[in-house]
């Protein structure tokens, strides 16, 4: 009996449908994964612009928080205001551009007995024409100062507690003693308008304490219409969104439009997120839509490609097994047809690597690629030029900084083998944006370039890395030029301030010698102005000072040299105190333990001692001794860590970290005189020594300053001991 034969035809069906099931399987898998990236893609881009939106928002909404209360203490800080004083601190505001601003006003408490009272007082600074003009009974809140802003005018004397949103804005202001936001109303300066032309708006009210005692003399209130606030700034980052809403609670507590951007020709809205952006005391919501397919990497169609390209590479592959299988001279004629595509694929394949070189060539941007030895695989003629010399020379990472000339942003330090964004990159790290300057013989003067770097890893697992370079030499020249720029404005506001104290000094000679035969009225008015004007130039003198010591802090160049820490911590103790103005009683209790050597800038150290020493001795209770306590002890690495320990009114839980901003001061601490300076000054003096300084409680009361510098022990060639002395004594 003969075994029957299989037809080959059946043979080729079988063969060819398991490859048709498998490529088809595959191919559509794939482009399922694909799309599924594509979705991950846009969802990713509409998180990122919406966080940029809400980030623009709070930045604005937080410019204008900041102007309000700066004015705020500029009204408070008059000891008896007047109409004349308020317009020269108000006036400056026209010029700052604040979008939506109506008015910033005055607003006095009074009873329902007391309005009579207020007016006249008032009156009798010089408002003769002011009338106050009561709504209802109860407490009122009147309008008494205002400027108007943004071409508009300012109405005084109204009483704000007619409108509920910014009487609630009062209240909340006067019980938290921070600035508060009304809900959205419309402006009571607003309502004479056409329905049609009113906006939904808001109002800050700032909390104006005077005096060392902090009493309470009214609130500061700046008018906001909501979309000339809002609309400019949501236009500037929606591109590419469709629609941005901002919203916030009306008086009835509901969610309100304040401000809104529609772009109707970015297709429809499939994405959208809704951020919720704090300011003061309320919370308000960004909406944010777009289309999908506007946004880059969402919608590219690849998906439909790759699967398309999958099933027509499948049905070919198909169709060549069935040829294989059915006959050997049909086989060689389709073998014959793929060679012939394949010759083809490598032409387009060349050609596609021909324009890959030709756009890495004409790109103005630097683009370098490296293999796992260190050496350069591929590089345009903008990284030739921005490096300055021949990559193909190099031999190996450990090469690069001799050869090529790599130095930190400083232009001095070399920079470390193991810190270069490629080396990173060739250990499976992203680096971006690390600055570093390249000074050779091809570049001279030096040009700093910006380097971003990515891991590489080839289809034969041959790992490398790319980067690109970018040449910021002018930015940065600029910037030096604007900081330059600042400097020399501060400083040349020294000389008309310092002619101003000489002439005030000399008024009140005069007028003290007139004093002792004149005694009329206005002779006590001259020298209280005379008082007012040193007083001014005086607290100008120290805010200029403090900006030069935060440009220098910042900028001056570091002079690092070996010093004696503990012969600089007794040179600023006995300087401050042996102050002729500590009292006996006050005079300050100081400890100084063993403190070795350390490597630092000895005037830009001295600075952070004072400051830090001169503000434990400033922040003490009246009538308590301060006490302070200044050790140190060195770490394993050699790196030394300084404690300055005060027992005086301590800083505010949560408040520890934000002392070191710039311009912040402690909230316990607004009635001593200052600008918050000094912290950050510290601050930018210790991080550019390579150190930390953070402030934490004292447990026995107080505050607790640390921070950590470079010793001897890190620099020297072995440790030096510090010498243990005694307690430098309070007198």
């Amino acid at each position: 009996m003969s075994r029957r034969r299989v037809q080959p035809w059946w043979r080729a069906a079988a063969v060819s449908a398991l490859v048709a099931v498998v490529g088809c399987t595959l191919a559509l898998g794939v482009g399922a994964v694909l799309r599924r990236n594509e979705l991950a893609a846009g969802d990713a881009q509409m998180d990122r612009r919406s966080t940029a939106a809400a980030t623009a928002v709070k930045i604005e909404t937080h410019r204008y928080i900041d102007t309000l209360r700066n004015v705020a203490a500029a009204v408070g800080a008059q000891q008896d205001l007047t109409a004349a004083d308020f317009a020269a601190i108000t006036t400056p505001l026209r010029a700052m551009a604040l979008a939506g601003a109506t008015s910033v006003t005055l607003v006095v408490p009074a009873g329902n007995r007391e309005v009579a009272r207020v007016q006249q007082s008032w009156r009798d600074r010089g408002l003769t024409g002011l009338v106050l003009r009561p709504h209802g009974s109860g407490d009122h809140a009147f309008s008494v100062l205002g400027t108007g802003l943004n071409a508009t005018s300012s109405t005084v004397g109204l009483d704000m507690m007619q409108a509920a949103a910014p009487a609630a804005a009062l209240a909340e202001a006067r019980r938290s003693r921070q600035i508060a936001v009304s809900d959205t109303y419309h402006l009571i300066i607003d309502r004479s308008l056409p329905p049609e032309r009113r906006q939904n708006s808001f109002a800050l009210a700032a909390p104006v304490y005077q005096g060392a005692e902090q009493s309470f003399l009214g609130w500061m209130l700046l008018g906001v219409r909501g979309q000339d606030f809002m609309g400019a700034m949501l236009t500037a980052v929606g591109p590419g969104l469709r629609d941005l809403t901002l919203e916030a609670d009306d008086a009835d507590g509901l969610l309100v439009t304040m401000a809104s951007v529609h772009h109707p020709e970015a297709g429809s809205a499939d994405l959208r997120r809704t951020v919720e952006i704090p300011v003061a005391n309320s919370t308000w919501a960004l909406r944010l839509s777009a289309d999908r397919r506007t946004l880059p990497g969402a919608d590219t169609g690849q998906p439909l490609t790759v699967a398309a390209g999958g099933l027509v590479v499948t049905l070919l592959l198909t169709s060549l097994i069935w040829v294989l299988v059915t006959g050997r001279q049909r086989a060689r004629s389709r073998v014959h047809a793929a060679t012939s595509k394949l010759a083809a694929e490598q032409t387009a394949a060349s050609r596609q690597a021909g324009l890959l070189r030709a756009v890495l060539d004409s790109i103005s941007d630097g683009v370098g690629v490296i293999g796992p030895d260190g050496n350069f695989l591929l590089h345009n003629p903008a990284a030739r030029g921005l490096l300055g010399q021949e990559e193909d020379a190099v031999g190996g990472t450990d090469s690069w900084q001799q050869h090529f000339g790599l130095y930190r942003a400083d232009g001095v330090t070399a920079f470390p083998v193991e810190e270069m964004p490629l080396v990173r990159a060739l250990g499976g790290e992203s680096v971006d944006h690390v600055e570093m300057v390249v000074r050779n013989n091809t570049h001279p003067d030096g040009r700093v370039l910006s380097v971003s770097a990515r891991p590489v890893d080839t289809s034969g697992g041959l790992r490398g890395a790319v980067a690109v370079f970018h040449d910021i030499t002018d930015r940065k020249r600029v910037e030096t030029e604007l900081r330059g720029f600042a400097g020399v404005v501060a400083h040349d506001l020294k000389a008309p301030l310092t002619l101003v104290s000489a002439y005030g000094e000399l008024v009140t000679e005069a007028l003290d010698d007139l004093a002792a035969g004149a005694g009329a009225p206005t002779l006590e008015q001259a020298r209280k102005g005379t008082a007012k004007v040193l007083h001014g130039a005086a607290r100008m003198q120290r805010l200029i000072t403090e900006l030069l010591d935060y440009t220098a802090a910042r900028d001056a160049t570091l002079r690092v040299e070996r010093l004696s820490m503990r012969a600089l911590v007794d040179d600023v103790v006995v300087t401050r105190t042996d102050a002729p103005d500590h009292q006996a009683v006050s005079r300050p209790d100081v400890f100084v333990g063993p403190l070795p050597d350390v490597y630092a800038d000895p005037v830009l150290l001295r600075q952070v001692i004072d400051n830090l020493v001169g503000n434990a001795i400033k922040y003490t209770p009246p009538g308590q001794p301060p006490r302070i306590d200044i050790t140190a002890r060195t770490d394993e690495d050699g790196g030394v860590r300084v404690r300055i320990a005060d027992r005086g009114i301590g800083i505010p839980d949560g408040e520890h970290a934000a002392v070191f901003d710039s311009f912040h001061r402690a909230s316990n601490g607004t009635a001593h005189p200052g600008t918050g300076l000094g912290l950050a000054i510290c601050r930018r003096i210790v991080e550019r020594h390579g150190g930390h300084i953070d402030a934490g409680p004292n447990p026995g009361g107080g505050t607790i300053f640390a921070f950590t510098l470079p010793g001897s022990v890190a620099y020297g060639p072995e440790p030096v001991e510090a010498p243990v002395l005694d307690a430098v004594p309070a007198s």
